[in-house]
Parts: structure tokens; sequence; C-alpha cells
């Protein structure tokens, strides 16, 4: 298909009655026009209303002060004609009000009825108040067709499917002399799109607050705009990536989101079906180095050895069927490494127990599996800030969302324990329970999105260590599969 395609548009509309040619601007003035109209109109309409319903009200009222009176006048009169000229002179009543009374059932003239008719005398004092001051008050009316319009953009407006950006997210054959190699960070969302932002300044940890699509960052990694960075994935391999290549995002004052980023498939063709990145580094040799863990339980510190003339290195030599599930670059070398089970079970130990290896090495025992399980979970822990852990249980064999509870807990509630040991259970299954689906733990603010990249509200804080779960919102529900 082309990649462009011209046409043009002769915009003639009737505008009171007369045909014109309209250019964007003026066809948006004469739909605000109109909606004035319609918004100013509706209200004139819905006041007059409420005065009617008003005065039918203040008449029952009326005769309510008195009912025994009204009651002896009716009874008295020789035809409905004659009761009401005499209620209407006696209360000094409307024709309209005097026939309301005289249609009303006299069931319905009780005290309780008085309290609701006084309720809504004052409700309908209120709302023609508030319709007079719309009517009457420039502002007020377009302060009412501007929160209407938002209304509909927001029910029926769909996201920009162009995002523009500094760069266009294309490969290069090299790197532009005249792009200056400035501090950025790189990012990778959880959803697998790649960015880096326009300075090197860290990313602001906000808790609250509103949140977009595909704002969950999963890894970032301080560079250069002429640098390469490295991305680990589930099989292994560490692949170099151009920091040039990926699209640049704006600047701004709270956390960006990656919705303008590109999917890391554009940038390494080379991924299985199967395979995932998991998360990126540096290739500074000065590092702490990567800390690595498998399904398997196998954990592994690699020493920093990234030969410049290579795009693909192997950090690990995995067993068969085994693959791996997290991979963090170390900043000090204190942090805690993290495994997490799908039989609920945590440890926790220093990362000075893992002593560093070659990157062909196999790694070493990290943590002690029961039968059939398998870890869903690694990462790597400062100490020394606040963290959490975040568990949702659900069923073999079952993708009901129904069954899942989430559990929140401090981080330090988990004691430390020996490398290559089972841990502490981190979740109790309730009824129906025998796995956990998924598993988290690392600092705080934590932030939860869907498959999808939307944005998902996680359960308050547990602080039991081996507490069960509560039942989650359809919005955590739909974690299954999901980062955090």
């Amino acid at each position: 298909t082309p990649m462009e395609e011209s046409f043009g548009i002769n915009n003639v509309a009737l505008v009171d009655g007369q045909p014109l040619t309209l250019g964007l601007k003026e066809l948006l003035e004469v739909y605000l026009d109109h909606r004035f109209e319609v918004v100013r109109r509706r209200s004139e309409f819905r006041r007059t209303k409420r005065r009617d319903r008003l005065h039918l009200v203040e008449g029952l009222l009326v005769a309510l002060l008195d009912i025994d009176e009204v009651i002896r006048l009716i009874r008295d009169s020789d035809n409905s004609a004659q009761a009401k000229s005499r209620l209407m002179e006696r209360f000094s009543l409307s024709e309209i009000q005097t026939q309301y009374i005289l249609d009303t059932p006299l069931r319905r003239l009780t005290r309780f009825d008085r309290i609701e008719l006084e309720s809504e005398r004052d409700r309908l004092t209120g709302e023609i108040d508030e319709l007079t001051g719309i009517l009457e008050s420039d502002s007020e009316l377009r302060k009412l067709v501007s929160a209407e319009l938002a209304a509909v953009a927001k029910k029926f407006g769909t996201e920009r499917r162009t995002v523009l950006l500094e760069s266009a997210g294309t490969a290069v054959a090299a790197v532009p002399l005249e792009v200056a190699d400035d501090p950025c960070r790189v990012l990778l969302s959880s959803t697998g799109l790649l960015a880096r932002t326009a300075n090197g300044e860290a990313l602001p940890e906000e808790e609250g607050g509103a949140r977009a699509k595909h704002d969950l960052i999963v890894s970032q990694v301080a560079a250069t705009a002429r640098a390469d960075v490295g991305a680990v994935t589930s099989y292994g391999r560490l692949l170099r990536l151009s920091v040039i290549d990926l699209p640049q995002l704006p600047d701004t004052h709270a956390a960006p989101n990656l919705a303008g980023g590109a999917p890391v498939s554009e940038f390494l063709s080379g991924l299985e079906a199967d395979e995932k990145v998991i998360c990126l580094t540096s290739l500074d040799e000065s590092s702490q180095g990567l800390a690595l863990g498998t399904e398997q339980g196998v954990v592994k510190r690699v020493v920093p050895d990234y030969p410049a003339n290579k795009d693909e290195l192997e950090v690990i030599t995995l067993k068969d069927g085994d693959r791996i599930v997290g991979a963090v670059e170390l900043r000090t070398g204190e942090e805690d490494l993290v495994f997490i089970t799908d039989d609920a079970q945590l440890l926790r130990y220093p990362a000075g127990q893992v002593r560093p290896q070659g990157r062909p090495a196999g790694g070493m025992a990290g943590i002690k599996l029961s039968d059939n399980a398998k870890v869903i979970h690694f990462s790597a822990v400062d100490p020394g800030r606040d963290a959490v852990v975040f568990t949702v249980a659900g069923s073999h064999g079952t993708l009901d969302d129904s069954v899942l509870s989430g559990k929140l807990t401090p981080f330090d509630q988990y004691p430390r324990k020996g490398r290559a040991t089972g841990g502490v259970r981190c979740q109790r299954f309730l009824k129906g329970e025998d796995v956990l689906v998924l598993a988290w733990a690392g600092g705080s603010p934590v932030r939860a999105a869907a498959a999808n990249g939307t944005p998902a509200e996680l359960p308050a804080v547990d602080p039991r260590r081996d507490g069960s779960g509560t039942a989650l919102p359809a919005s955590v529900a739909a974690l299954a599969g999901a980062a955090l």
C-alpha cells in the first residue's frame, strides 16, 4: 500500500440554513455554538419543569398545614368547582395547585409525606438555583459544556496511533557523528517496549497519582546516546543493543510511560519464539556484574567481561529444560538475592554468599526445591531501603480470575537463610489454591500492570509473613503473566 495518500475535502455545511464552506477552526466554532445552544435550551427546559413541580409541592405543603380545614371545605361544597374556588380563596392557591390537591388521594396527605415533600422542595430549590446559575453565567455554561465534551472524549476517544518522537526507532548502519554522546537512560517496560530518555537522571519514584498505559518500567540502565547496553534473555544470552537506535521519549516531570517506545523484536531480531528479554545491563566492566536465577533453582554472579567485538554473549550455561526467570545488575554487591517458588517458598540471602564466575560457568545451587516445584521469580533487593513482596495464588490448570488471591507483605518480614536451603513460606493457600501464579520482590513504592500494560491496583499491605491472600479485584486478577 502507499506510504502516503492525499485527498481533498470540501467542508460544506449548513449554518443557520445557509450553505458555507468552513475551515477546521470555523467547523469547531459552529459546533461549540451548537453545544452552547443545546445546553442552554436543555437547562431552560429542566428549570421550567422543576419550577412547575415546586409550585405543586408548595401547594400541597400549604394544604397539609391545615388539612382538617381542607377536608371540611371539600365536604361542605356542593361540587368540585365550588370546592376548588373555596380552596383558592381560603388558602390563596393557584388553580393548578388547587386542582392537584383535589386529585391527590387523601392517604398521601400524612405526616411522612409531608417530610418527603419538604425534602423534595429543598432539592428542587437547589436544582433551580444551579440551573439559573448556568443560564445567567457564561463562564458556568462554558464549564458545563467543557466537562460534557471531556466525558465524551474519555468514553469514545482512542489513543493516538502514531507517537511523535525525536527518533523514528529504525535501525541505522552507523552512529551519526552529529549526535552528541549525552547521558540518558534506557528503559524496558513490562510489555516489552524499549526507549531512552533525554537525560541520565534516575526516574522519579511516585506513589499514587494518575497513571498511563505502558508506564511500568521493569528495567532501566544508565548509558549515553552513542553507547551500547546489554539485553539479558531467558535463554541465558546477552545481546548487544545500540542506544542511538532507540526512540527518545520527550522530557517529562513525572515518571514517563513507554507508549512511544518500540517492541524489543525491532532491535533484537534473533530472539526465539519463546525467548524473552529479562533485564537490561550496562557493559561496564567495573560494575558488580549480573546476578541470575533460573527456573530450576540455580544462581550465578557473572564476572563483567564483555568483549567489544561480539554482539552476542553467553552469560550462563543452562541445563536442559532450564531457563532464566530473573536477572539484575548489582549496584553495590551488598544486595540480598531473593528466590520465590510456585509452592510459595521464599529464600533470601546476601549476594556475598555467591562467588562470581566467568560467563561460560553454569552457576551453583541457589535454592532447594521440593518435588515438582519451580522458581517463578528471582531478584536482588537492597536491604537498606523499603521493599515489599507481592504474590498471587491460584489453582493448577485454570485461568479463572475468580480463584486468584493476592498478598502484599513488607520484605523485612522474611528472615535471611543460607544459600541452597528451602526458605520460608510466603503465602498460605486457601481452599482450591495450590500454586503461586505470580510473585515479585523489590523496592517501594511498587506499581502493577496487566499483561497489556494497563495500570492495576494492588491490595493493602498485609504484615503477616505466611498469611493467606485476599480476593483480587478484576484489574489485579489480570496480572497473571505480567510483571511489576
